[in-house]
C-alpha cells in the first residue's frame, strides 16, 4: 500500500487549484473571505512543501515518483520529486505567501479576481516543478503564463497595460517555439516523458540525433527568454517594473523556473552519451553577456524598480555562466545564491513600493538635476543642526541596506556566502595544479563586479532616498506591509545562519542530478499500484 506521504507530492498542485476554483465562486466584494481562503491555500502549500523537502532529505528510501491514473511511465503522466524540485516548492511558497499577505493592505481590492489568478499562477509553477513529461511542463507553462497575464495587468495604468502587451506578446512567442520544440523531440524519439527520453537518446541514429537537438535548442530558447538571457531579455526589467508589488514580488520565481528546466534537461539528458555538452557554450557566453547587460543596466538606472528588474538578469546570468561552465562544486554555490537571490530580489521588489510611495513622481528626476548642476541655495547656511530620522524610515532603510549588501554580495549575508562559495569553488581548481580556465576567469570577474556595481547602484539610490529626499515627506507603511519584507529578510538571515546545513543540501542536489541514472530507473520502474511487482518492467 501506498504510504499518505506519498499522495503529498501531488498536493502543491491540487490545493492552488481547489482554491482558485473556491474562489471563483464567492463575490468580489467578500475580499476578506477570499484573502483566508487564498492565505489558507498558501500555508497549506508550503506545509506540504516543507514536509516533502525533509522527506526528501532524509535518511531513506522515499519514492518520489507519482504516477496520475496508475498507469506506469511513459504511457501515462507522472510526477518526479527529488531534492531539487522540493527545494523550489519550498522556495515557491515561501515567496507566496509573503506576497499575499503584502497584498492585503490594498493591491488585492484594486482588480477582480486577484486571489484566482494567484492561485493558478502558484499551481503552474509548482507543476513545472513536478512534472516529468515534456508535454505537461508545456500545460503546466500555459497556465503559469495565463495567469500571469492577468496579475501583471493587475491595477491597469497605462504604463501597466504598455508592458503587459509587451510581455503577452513575447511570452506567446516563447509558447509557440515550447510547442514546435516538444514536436521536433517527440517526432524523433517518440516520447516526451523525460526519462524514457533521456534512456532513448544514446540510441537514436545520428541523423535523426541531429532533428531532435534542433527541437531541443527551440525549446530551450523558450526557456532562456523566460529566464531573461540577452539578447531575449528586453521586456523583462520594463515589466517587472511596471507590475504591482506584490505580483512583481512573486514574479522573482518566475526567471528561476527557466534557469531550473534548463538545469534539469541539460543534467538529464545531455549530461553524457553522444549528446553531451549540447548547448553548454550558449549557456556559458550567453550568460557572460548577460551580467554585462544587467550590470551596465543597474548602473544606468536610476529608478529602484529597474534597478530590481536588472538585477533579475544579473542573477539569471551567472547561473547560466555556472550551467553552461557544468561543475559540480561552483554547481552547488550557485543553487544557493539561487535561492538567495529570489529571496533578496522579491523582498526588494516590495520595498521599493513602500520607499517610494511618499516621493513625488519626478523626484529622482530632479534629484539627480540637483546632483548634477548643483542646488539653487548651495552655499546658504543651514539653519538645523541635525535631522532626526522618523522610525518608519529608519525600519525601510534597515531593510534597503539589508538588500544592498545582498545583491553586492557583502558580508556577513547569504549573499555573501553564496558568492564565496561560487568563487572558492573557482579558484580551488588551481590548488590542485589545474589553473581556471578563460571562462571561468570571466565568471569570477564578472561576479565581483556585478557585486561592485549593484553596491554603487544601491547606496546611490539610498542616499538620494533616506538622506537628501527632497520631500522631507514619511511614506505611510502599515505593518502588514513591512512585515513580509522582513519575514524574506529573515530567512536570508537564517540561510547565514544555517549556511553549513544549506550547503550540503546543495551538494546532495547537484550529486543527485548529477547521476541521471537512478532519476531514470526510478520512473521506469514506477510500480503501478496492485499490479504484481513480478509482471512489470
Amino acid at each position: 500500500m501506498m504510504n499518505w506521504t506519498h499522495h503529498l507530492i501531488i498536493a502543491p498542485i491540487l490545493i492552488p487549484l481547489a482554491a482558485a476554483a473556491i474562489l471563483l465562486f464567492i463575490d468580489e466584494r467578500s475580499r476578506a473571505t477570499k484573502a483566508m481562503i487564498s492565505l489558507c491555500s498558501v500555508l497549506l502549500m508550503g506545509a506540504a512543501a516543507l514536509i516533502l523537502l525533509r522527506i526528501e532529505s532524509g535518511p531513506n528510501d522515499f519514492d518520489g515518483v507519482y504516477l496520475l491514473g496508475n498507469w506506469a511511465a511513459p504511457f501515462g503522466i507522472v510526477l518526479v520529486l527529488d531534492e531539487l524540485s522540493a527545494l523550489m516548492l519550498l522556495l515557491t511558497a515561501l515567496l507566496a505567501a509573503a506576497a499575499l499577505v503584502f497584498s492585503f493592505a490594498r493591491w488585492h481590492t484594486i482588480g477582480a479576481h486577484f486571489h484566482s489568478m494567484f492561485q493558478v499562477l502558484l499551481m503552474g509553477v509548482n507543476g513545472a516543478f513536478l512534472t516529468g513529461d515534456l508535454f505537461n511542463l508545456f500545460v503546466f507553462f500555459e497556465v503559469m503564463l495565463a495567469a500571469s497575464y492577468g496579475l501583471l495587468l493587475h491595477g491597469s495604468g497605462p504604463l501597466r497595460v504598455k508592458a503587459g502587451m509587451h510581455y503577452i506578446a513575447i511570452n506567446l512567442a516563447a509558447a509557440l517555439l515550447f510547442l514546435i520544440g516538444v514536436s521536433l523531440i517527440y517526432g524523433t524519439a517518440g516520447t516526451l516523458n523525460m526519462a524514457d527520453l533521456a534512456a532513448r537518446i544514446p540510441e537514436i541514429e545520428p541523423d535523426r540525433r541531429m532533428l531532435m537537438e534542433a527541437g531541443a535548442g527551440v525549446l530551450g530558447i523558450a526557456f532562456l527568454i523566460k529566464a531573461g538571457m540577452w539578447p531575449l531579455c528586453f521586456w523583462l526589467p520594463t515589466a517587472y517594473s511596471a507590475a504591482a508589488a506584490p505580483v512583481a514580488g512573486v514574479f522573482a520565481i518566475l526567471s528561476k523556473l527557466g534557469i531550473y528546466v534548463i538545469l534539469r534537461l541539460t543534467m538529464l539528458l545531455f549530461s553524457d552519451g553522444p549528446a553531451a555538452g549540447f548547448g553548454a557554450s550558449v549557456l556559458l557566453y550567453g550568460g557572460l553577456v548577460t551580467v554585462i547587460f544587467g550590470t551596465v543596466g543597474v548602473l544606468a538606472s536610476q529608478a529602484l524598480g529597474r534597478v530590481a528588474g536588472y538585477s533579475v538578469l544579473v542573477s539569471s546570468g551567472t547561473l547560466l555562466m555556472v550551467l553552461g561552465i557544468n561543475d559540480n562544486a561552483i554547481s552547488s554555490g550557485a543553487l544557493l545564491y539561487l535561492v538567495s537571490s529570489t529571496l533578496t530580489i522579491g523582498a526588494f521588489f516590495m520595498l521599493i513600493e513602500l520607499v517610494e510611495r511618499g516621493q513625488d513622481a519626478g523626484a529622482a528626476v530632479l534629484a539627480v538635476t540637483m546632483e548634477a548642476y548643483g542646488d539653487a541655495e548651495e552655499g546658504q547656511p543651514d539653519q538645523t543642526e541635525g535631522v532626526t530620522m522618523p522610525g518608519t524610515m529608519a525600519i525601510l532603510g534597515i531593510c534597503f541596506a539589508a538588500c544592498a549588501i545582498l545583491l553586492s554580495g557583502l558580508p556577513p549575508l547569504s549573499g555573501f556566502i553564496s558568492k564565496f562559495a561560487m568563487l572558492s569553488a573557482m579558484m580551488g581548481t588551481g590548488a590542485i595544479g589545474v589553473p581556471p580556465t578563460a571562462a571561468v576567469w570571466a565568471l569570477i570577474i564578472l561576479v565581483i563586479l556585478s557585486g561592485v556595481a549593484a553596491l554603487i547602484s544601491m547606496t546611490r539610490a539610498g542616499i538620494r532616498t533616506f538622506w537628501s529626499s527632497i520631500e522631507g515627506t514619511v511614506p505611510r507603511v502599515l505593518v502588514i506591509e513591512v512585515m513580509p519584507v522582513l519575514f524574506l529578510l529573515g530567512l536570508t538571515l537564517l540561510l547565514t545562519v544555517q549556511a553549513g546545513p544549506a550547503m550540503r543540501y546543495m551538494d546532495r542536489t547537484i550529486q543527485s542530478l548529477s547521476n541521471p541514472t537512478v532519476y531514470i530507473e526510478a520512473v521506469r520502474n514506477a510500480i503501478v499500484v496492485g499490479a504484481d511487482k513480478g509482471k512489470v518492467d
